[in-house]
């Protein structure tokens, strides 16, 4: 598995584009961008791994620091950050598109991949698929409020990644709000894994849930 990556910076756009390029080894011309949680940034563990992993399998991936995370190196997201980080992300979209023929993804964990929903909620015609890793369903112990509200205007086949482990919803809260979605969607549970799938525990664990989500997006989107 390659782990080559080379710095991406497209400044012209407002908010920029900031991150890491992972080059496909064997370019299928179809790509990835990937972006991070609430404190974490593009330099995520389970970022780099899964773009070093995907760019082995052919796939171009573009892993980003969202506005918030370029203007603040720690720390969470501001309440007024949300509508310019989307604006990011759309960015990241359009900036890794111009350079490929083919499919177009995006994935987030957490706080990333809500921002992601959100957007492309509003924007279906942006993606072609996503990637949810640990969705924020509703704040730890707080169950009825929801973050899903959107989830009916989604129109983008979807692959949920989810620790049953994970205070942000439980695999049944899943489950019953992917009933919203009125287009294709498929839940990965990984067993005793926490918000984080098991990212900062050991090398082998994260590896194992590594390897099962690159095989589930891979054959969920009929990419191998």
């Amino acid at each position: 598995m390659s782990a080559s990556f080379e710095p991406f910076v497209n400044a012209k756009l407002d908010p920029p584009v900031r991150g890491f390029l992972h080059r496909a080894e064997n370019p299928a011309g179809v790509g990835l961008v990937l972006v991070h949680g609430a404190g974490s940034s593009g330099q995520a563990p389970l970022l780099v791994a899964l773009a070093a992993k995907l760019s082995a399998r052919g796939l171009t991936v573009l892993r980003c620091d969202l506005p918030y995370r370029q203007l603040r190196p720690y720390g969470p997201p501001r309440p007024g950050d949300a509508a310019r980080d989307r604006q990011g992300i759309e960015h990241a979209l359009r900036s890794l598109g111009s350079m490929l023929a083919g499919a177009l993804f995006l994935g987030g964990h957490s706080y990333g991949g809500r921002q992601s929903t959100m957007l492309c909620a509003e924007k279906p015609e942006l993606v072609n698929g996503m990637l949810l890793l640990s969705y924020p369903v509703h704040p730890p112990g707080k169950a009825e409020q929801l973050r899903v509200q959107h989830w009916p205007k989604l129109r983008a086949p979807s692959l949920f990644v989810h620790g049953t482990r994970d205070p942000f919803g439980t695999v049944a809260e899943m489950e019953n709000a992917l009933k919203l979605i009125p287009v294709r969607t498929q839940l990965l549970a990984v067993a005793g894994a926490g918000h984080d799938l098991n990212a900062r525990k050991g090398q082998a664990a994260g590896e194992s849930v590594v390897n099962s989500i690159v095989s589930g997006f891979e054959a969920f989107f009929a990419l191998g």
